[in-house]
């Protein structure tokens, strides 16, 4: 079930985010404003979505696995969609 929700996670994060801000408290007790997880969904889903499993279970503690998590993230998050061909003319 885990590698399940990953899976979905780095299909469709935002709906993930959704659901984990519907029927868990996680986003709630972790952001005391809502301009943090409101820009995170916007721009960064995957981000926001490492973060916040960071400090769910790894209790706030960045240590090498959460780093390279965070990192692959960022880089979901701002590579391009389509991808590029390059062609000569």
């Amino acid at each position: 079930m885990p590698l399940l929700l990953v899976v979905l996670a780095l299909i469709a994060p935002r709906i993930v985010l959704l659901a984990l801000w519907f029927l868990t408290a996680w986003p709630r007790l972790m952001f005391h404003t809502l301009l943090w997880p409101l820009l995170g969904f916007i721009l960064m889903p995957t981000t926001l979505l490492v973060y916040m499993v960071v400090q769910h279970w790894f209790g706030g503690h960045w240590t090498l696995w959460p780093a390279v998590g965070i990192v692959v993230a960022v880089l979901v998050d701002l590579s391009p969609a389509g991808g590029r061909s390059w062609r000569r003319v």
